[in-house]
């Protein structure tokens, strides 16, 4: 059984979490280059991701053009170039701020046709890292208790997104309210995002803790699909207080 405990790092607030983990991914990315001509990797988009990918942008060691982004999660139903977009959260902060290459998800086009194209874009080589982050439902990507599968078949699929979900999304401030937020998503699979060489899983805020407790506690299980990191042999946690404090109270109970 493999002792994910060694990978687990906790930082005392968001903006130090952020750079831990911007800190990691950069010195995995520079080691990656020095042998690889492209390094594929797979970004979340949402506000607990800000830190790291500030820190990544300012980074004077990276050679962007050596990185091709994905994302790995798009509404489907928000008008083209909408801010709630991922995709428009990601031109924002990352992909408007360095030279890399960036395939993203279209919602604009036929649903069944741009999985097609993802998932052979995908497909085309390893994903060499996956920067994620658990929902407060401890979802991985849109792949929310209801519709996670760890033995999907499919790469890339549509979902219907839960209301915890939904609910999450109006407390990050993505939306306005619970009626606003899109119902159906298209999102890579779980062992899509597991595929990736190296994971780094950022949570924050204590609205994740039950979700971090359960991912790193409990039996592994669907219900609480962040569970399936702990099998990955490679999967770094950066939890700021907030988020880790489940935990915390177990270790002093």
């Amino acid at each position: 059984m493999l002792d994910f405990t060694q990978n687990i790092n906790v930082l005392s607030n968001k903006t130090t979490t952020g750079i831990a983990a911007g800190k990691a991914v950069e010195d995995c990315i520079v080691q990656l280059q020095k042998t690889k001509e492209k390094i594929r990797i797979v970004f979340a988009a949402a506000p607990s991701q800000d830190s790291m990918l500030n820190y990544l942008t300012q980074s004077k060691i990276i050679d962007w053009r050596k990185i091709e982004a994905f994302h790995m999660d798009e509404y489907i139903g928000l008008a083209p170039g909408s801010p709630q977009l991922f995709s428009s959260y990601l031109e924002d902060n990352l992909f408007s701020k360095v030279p890399l290459n960036k395939n993203t998800i279209n919602v604009n086009n036929d649903v069944p046709s741009e999985i097609i194209r993802y998932t052979n874009l995908l497909e085309e080589g390893p994903i060499d890292i996956v920067c994620l982050g658990i929902g407060e439902n401890g979802h991985l990507a849109f792949n929310d208790p209801h519709v996670a599968d760890f033995n999907d078949a499919e790469i890339v699929k549509v979902v219907e997104l839960d209301d915890a979900c939904r609910i999450q999304q109006v407390n990050d401030g993505c939306f306005e309210s619970f009626e606003k937020v899109p119902e159906k998503a298209i999102t890579l699979t779980i062992p899509t995002l597991l595929k990736g060489t190296h994971l780094f899983c950022v949570v924050l805020g204590a609205k994740k803790s039950e979700a971090v407790k359960n991912a790193l506690t409990e039996p592994l299980s669907t219900s609480c699909p962040a569970s399936i990191l702990t099998t990955h042999a490679d999967c770094n946690y950066y939890f700021d207080k907030a988020a880790y404090k489940g935990i915390e109270s177990l270790e002093n109970a």
